[in-house]
């Protein structure tokens, strides 16, 4: 693992401090407000055509320096690699695969309507709120939860807690960690976003501040069926458009109220429980609901830390015996 015994046990005591406090890790906002510059994402399944660029380019980009994919050489994670053959054909999620297009059938007329899948950036991240040593935060600025290795200790309660089941830990790495999609923060610097909206031909994943994506995901509710409309293409502001009738809706925004709002907002012609989506995640505030059992943690890791030390004096003192006798 990528922490030392030391950092541990300061991240571990500094946890504990936070806990003890009654302070919830790595949270920024309050109640349903947005961070001042919250970015994210507006997907319209109705729009995908399922080309799977999104999928190539995430893992492209996540791949470089900084990235989330980034292993330090710039090689990209293949699902499958053998002496014979490499080739990537995810069916879902994995620590190699960020985000993912899936295809689902509508049982009325057997077309296809294809989704997209990746981390949600919950306005209140109950990856980070379960945390013990903040490995996962929330930009308090641009609302981004991302991930830092450096602090990591593996014990997987991300995984337990996320809703959307997003985060992946790395089983096949003998110093694993988690990985999940953090929406190309590392392009931000250089004025770039996410790669899947950058690449994406028929602006089915468009960019933006949130509050936008919001307004926009609404005008698109009001439209009629049939009627022409602009769709912009790569991001909200883009002067490059998309005409075309509009096609039918469900009428909600995905993740405008799941778990407490997220930043990675939906639209589709099909209910989304069809669409592989769990009908019961609520709009409860996840973190809330974890909290219960997280508060608990300074407790254990006061145990912890009283076991190691107590082991280690019995250990040092057998030890010297053992040189006197």
């Amino acid at each position: 693992m990528a922490i030392s015994r030391r950092n541990f046990m300061k991240a571990a005591a500094g946890s504990t401090l936070l806990l003890a406090a009654g302070t919830k890790p790595g949270l920024a906002t309050s109640g349903k407000d947005l961070p001042p510059e919250a970015v994210g994402i507006l997907y319209d399944a109705t729009l995908c055509i399922g080309c799977k660029s999104c999928m190539v380019n995430c893992k492209k980009y996540n791949s470089m320096s900084g990235g989330a994919l980034d292993q330090g050489d710039g090689s990209i994670p293949y699902e499958h690699v053998t002496p014979e053959k490499i080739y990537d054909a995810p069916t879902s999620l994995s620590d190699k695969t960020l985000s993912i297009i899936k295809a689902v059938e509508n049982t009325e007329d057997k077309s296809l309507t294809f989704v997209k899948q990746h981390c949600m950036h919950c306005l209140h991240p109950a990856c980070a709120s379960v945390c013990p040593v903040g490995a996962f935060k929330k930009d308090p600025r641009t609302g981004v939860v991302f991930y830092q290795e450096d602090r990591c200790i593996g014990c997987r309660y991300c995984q337990v807690a996320c809703p959307f089941g997003i985060p992946q830990f790395e089983w096949s790495n003998a110093s694993p960690e988690l990985r999940k999609c953090q929406l190309c923060h590392h392009r931000f610097a250089e004025g770039k976003y996410s790669a899947c909206c950058e690449f994406c031909p028929t602006g089915a994943s468009i960019f933006g501040p949130v509050k936008e994506l919001q307004k926009e995901a609404k005008r698109r509710l009001a439209l009629k069926q049939g009627q022409d409309y602009d769709f912009p293409v790569q991001t909200i502001g883009s002067k490059g458009v998309m005409r075309r009738p509009v096609s039918k809706y469900i009428n909600h925004v995905y993740g405008m109220d799941e778990a407490g709002g997220t930043q990675y907002l939906m639209l589709a012609g099909l209910p989304f429980e069809q669409l592989g989506f769990n009908p019961n995640i609520t709009d409860e505030v996840y973190p809330e609901l974890t909290w219960a059992y997280i508060k608990k943690v300074p407790a254990l890791i006061g145990l912890l830390l009283v076991a190691g030390a107590t082991c280690h004096v019995i250990t040092k003192r057998q030890n010297a015996e053992k040189e006197n006798t």
